[in-house]
């Protein structure tokens, strides 16, 4: 699996067979410039701007924006468990969907605007985490403590974080990723792109700065 950060909650997932994974694809309002990024499946958490602009990704033949369990061919399925996007169970924010990807062997996790701690039935539905895609701005998700703890609960190899504050938001209540990443003793790697397999897991870093390319 390769991963690339487009911008905010937008991930580009690419896998072996060529099937490409986009997640939570943002608007034109969100701040991130909008870039064309070709996708078969696109993954919609909830449908808020900055998570379901999927007329900004082309070659879509696959939209997944409820819970379920769903086979992609190929060996390759997705789960997606229902969560709330606050922590008063959906009162201030609504619904939002997480998302658990396996294939060749892993399971990546997307979180999108998760706003609560998972509960037991949660974490159990989405299994273990190889790579995590987290929130941890805060204020409209979980923060970075709570991110933190989650990813401990998930039991995550590699941690993505998304949904920070940057140059092109730098107006929203959000934290930077830095509130997150200070949290750990071994320091971010900040790269462009994370490639993995089931093989060199003990080879990857255990939290990992994806550059939003977007902003390139």
């Amino acid at each position: 699996m390769i991963f690339t950060c487009i911008g905010h909650a937008k991930f580009l997932i690419e896998l072996e067979n060529g099937l490409r994974i986009v997640t939570d694809p943002y608007d034109d309002t969100c701040g991130y410039p909008v870039t064309p990024v070709r996708a078969d499946v696109v993954l919609v958490s909830h449908g808020h701007h900055d998570h379901c602009a999927v007329d900004t990704v082309p070659g879509v033949r696959r939209i997944i924006d409820a819970a379920g369990k769903y086979d992609l061919g190929d060996g390759v399925t997705v789960i997606a468990v229902e969560s709330f996007h606050d922590d008063v169970q959906g009162q201030k924010r609504g619904r939002n969907l997480l998302f658990s990807i396996r294939a060749e062997g892993l399971n990546a996790i997307h979180l999108g605007d998760l706003g609560h701690i998972p509960d037991a039935a949660q974490i159990n539905a989405l299994g273990a985490a190889d790579v995590l895609m987290i929130p941890v701005g805060g204020f409209y998700t979980i923060n970075a403590a709570q991110a933190k703890e989650t990813a401990a609960l998930l039991q995550a190899h590699v941690v993505l974080p998304m949904h920070y504050k940057t140059r092109v938001n730098a107006d929203w209540p959000i934290a930077p990723v830095e509130e997150f990443t200070r949290l750990y003793a071994a320091a971010a790697e900040e790269i462009d792109l994370l490639r993995v397999a089931a093989g060199d897991m003990m080879c990857q870093p255990e939290i990992a700065v994806l550059c939003p390319q977007s902003l390139k």
